[in-house]
């Protein structure tokens, strides 16, 4: 019998610097808070390697005890999707181009927005602060209703 593995899910977003690095750090601290194995990373359909968080996405995560200050942003690649076991999109766009360029993900490729009742999960780059809090308190319910409804995996 093999030994547990933790839950790996990939977050994605478009530039990897608003909303999936939130919802990357939401599930690390409701993971925690729960006493649940889970890995957390995330990427964009269109990022750029190595960008900070945007900054109202830093403040509005340090808000709830998180921090993105040492992420960097990092495109989807082949070994990312091999990686997760669940691949959680903002919109229906990402879906779409992460199936097409990795149709391996088929099966994985699934929108975060659907575990808190909405569809798509919208962008607030270039907003102020509360925009960002809005997006960070619907990606916190939709990262919390994705790991209530997954077995617990403990170490």
């Amino acid at each position: 019998m093999s030994a547990p593995a933790p839950h790996r899910l990939l977050f994605v977003c478009t530039a990897n610097i608003c909303r999936s690095p939130m919802a990357e750090d939401l599930a690390r601290l409701y993971a925690v808070q729960r006493g649940w194995w889970v890995e957390a990373r995330s990427a964009g359909t269109h990022a750029r390697t190595g960008d900070d968080a945007a900054p109202n996405s830093q403040r509005a995560i340090k808000d709830l005890g998180g921090d993105l200050t040492q992420h960097k942003s990092q495109p989807m690649s082949a070994e990312l999707v091999a990686w997760a076991d669940r691949i959680l999109v903002m919109e229906l766009r990402h879906a779409q181009l992460i199936r097409a360029e990795f149709p391996e993900s088929d099966s994985k490729v699934q929108l975060l927005g659907t575990f808190g009742g909405m569809m798509e999960l919208g962008d607030p780059y270039g907003s102020w602060i509360f925009k960002y809090r809005s997006s960070r308190d619907d990606i916190r319910r939709c990262v919390e209703g994705l790991l209530d409804r997954m077995p617990p995996r403990v170490r």
